[in-house]
């Protein structure tokens, strides 16, 4: 079974990462969205929240598992027998710094990171866009699902 995890802190979820999640659906037979847990960082939304953003959008794809963890992605990744780490990448940017994540999980476990490009539809959107966004009373419509739409 080809089980992929697609780390993240997910402050929200938006199109983009749900963009990268539906490409890769025909490629494993199971995709973990894992929420990292960052004791140190803060959120707009709690983790409660962000777990369920991502379940009401996925609800009807039982291929689709949100589940949340903190520590090394690469533990977690042998934790739950996870051969793949899915990322995706916008720019040349997120290729240097991903490449860099990818190198180290790879010295660390034999862990395989795979790369998507972003569609160029969403290749501009980040979390942090739509929470700077959000904070200005924006509208956010086109850069994130519905479920997060009806916070």
């Amino acid at each position: 079974m080809r089980k992929a995890i697609f780390p993240g802190s997910f402050d929200p979820i938006t199109l983009g990462h749900v963009d990268i999640v539906n490409r890769a659906l025909p490629l494993f037979d199971e995709i973990i969205i894992a929420i990292g847990v960052n004791a140190d960082k803060k959120y707009m939304f709690s983790l409660e929240e962000r777990v369920n953003f991502i379940k009401e959008n996925y609800k009807d794809f039982p291929k689709i598992k949100v589940t949340t963890y903190s520590g090394l992605t690469t533990d977690y990744c042998q934790k739950e027998e996870v051969d793949f780490i899915l990322r995706g990448l916008r720019n040349p940017a997120d290729f240097e710094f991903e490449k860099a994540i990818a190198q180290t999980n790879r010295k660390l476990s034999n862990i395989e990171t795979v790369f998507l490009l972003t569609s160029h539809d969403t290749a501009f959107i980040s979390s942090s866009i739509v929470r700077d966004v959000y904070r200005h009373g924006g509208d956010i419509t086109g850069f994130v699902p519905k479920s997060v739409l009806k916070k």
